[in-house]
């Protein structure tokens, strides 16, 4: 970055609301982005393949667990899981959800709904990412009702036998425990079961041709018969509603994410616009260039600021933190961060569809942050439910 570019990044000096511990943070994930992660992604992404090669350099940094207290997890704020999300994705969307999926939801779902001898097994060799987790909720024909999910458990002698079928699973083909949530036959209540890698009747295939996050492996998940022992019944996922309590301690970690997204794009497109020249000058100079970095601009710093304001309101007590307000977070950063990267892309012209510059490749990341953990219009849906006291789905 160049000293202009740099002034023209935190006019509001956002930098100034991080603590000295969460800044350093900041710039510990981003050393490790610019020099480990940037380099080498164009060709994993291109490639359709995730750098396993990262795994261990992205332990070292011991950020994974989240806000898990013991186990070897680090025990962050909120804020700090919130960096940690948009400088993983400010470097790459793909490494950032492998992250994620194991640290945030796999992990997040044994540390709220686990039992003890469940977690000391599985968290302290999933904070040293010793152990790879998955969560598998979404399924072939449920998506946003993921309340009637149709994947069923029956107990058995011993524990159950998980049946059904799970779409778009991070991480799901090379996974150690897969956190798979199905319907109790005996209960109709919905509850999480740990099936753990090489059970017989445990299928996951790559899904193909994606267009966004083409570096995490997305799998379609077959369950036969799959028998989970007793032990491995999650006991304290009771009902659809302790999922949902997962998925919205999860959500202002998605919104993290899209100002990560958003942020690099502003600033690969700021640099270019002061290195490209035309018609004798930095296209930096012309009215229409700067109308569209200010745009991108006044946007990424309202996204920045409701990402941390949202997290300081975990901080300071997690139960006023309401689904409207995860599901605004959500819904609004993630929308506006589309628009500021694809002013990004614009700005770029013709090298903004080559990999080369990056910004291509949160063009196309953006779209699966703009779908996951809640589409857009169902995230409208639950804030609109929540202020007006009136549900428009069922």
């Amino acid at each position: 970055m160049t000293i202009a570019s740099e002034r023209g990044i935190d006019l509001f000096r956002f930098d100034e609301l991080l603590t000295p511990r969460e800044r350093a943070l900041r710039d510990k994930v981003r050393a490790f982005c610019n020099e480990h992660v940037v380099p080498i992604i164009n060709d994993y992404w291109e490639r359709a393949e995730f750098p396993f090669e990262l795994i261990p350099r992205i332990a070292e940094l011991g950020i994974v667990g989240g806000t898990i207290k013991g186990y070897g997890c680090p025990g962050f704020s909120s804020v700090e899981v919130g960096i940690i999300a948009a400088e993983l994705a400010r470097g790459d969307g793909s490494v950032g959800t492998f992250v994620g999926v194991t640290s945030g939801l796999a992990m997040g779902a044994i540390a709220a709904c686990g039992s003890e001898e469940q977690k000391q097994r599985w968290l302290p060799a999933m904070a040293r990412l010793e152990k790879i987790g998955a969560f598998a909720l979404t399924e072939p024909y449920v998506g946003s009702d993921a309340a009637h999910i149709r994947t069923t458990a029956r107990r058995v002698s011993g524990g159950y036998l998980l049946n059904g079928a799970k779409r778009w699973i991070g991480n799901a083909t090379f996974a150690d425990v897969i956190v798979v949530w199905a319907q109790d036959e005996e209960t109709g209540r919905v509850g999480g079961f740990l099936v753990e890698k090489g059970t017989p009747g445990y299928r996951a295939t790559k899904i193909e041709g994606k267009i966004a996050k083409r570096s995490v492996i997305n799998a379609d998940i077959t369950l036969e018969n799959v028998f989970v022992p007793e032990e491995n019944r999650l006991p304290f996922a009771r009902s659809f509603r302790d999922t949902a309590n997962i998925l919205k301690n999860t959500r202002y970690g998605v919104a993290w994410e899209a100002v990560g997204h958003a942020q690099a794009a502003y600033e690969l497109a700021l640099e270019y616009t002061l290195q490209r020249e035309q018609f004798g000058r930095p296209i930096a100079g012309f009215q229409l260039v700067q109308q569209k970095l200010v745009h991108m601009l006044g946007d990424l710093t309202a996204i920045q600021l409701m990402a941390w304001r949202l997290s300081k309101l975990r901080d300071e007590d997690e139960t006023q933190v309401t689904e409207g307000m995860a599901s605004l977070a959500k819904q609004y950063c993630a929308a506006k961060a589309r628009q500021i990267v694809a002013l990004g892309r614009e700005v770029l012209g013709g090298n903004g569809i080559l990999l080369d510059r990056h910004i291509a490749r949160h063009f196309a990341d953006i779209e699966a942050v703009y779908t996951y953990e809640g589409t857009n219009e169902i995230n409208t849906l639950v804030v609109g439910r929540e202020i007006t006291g009136i549900a428009a789905f069922v």
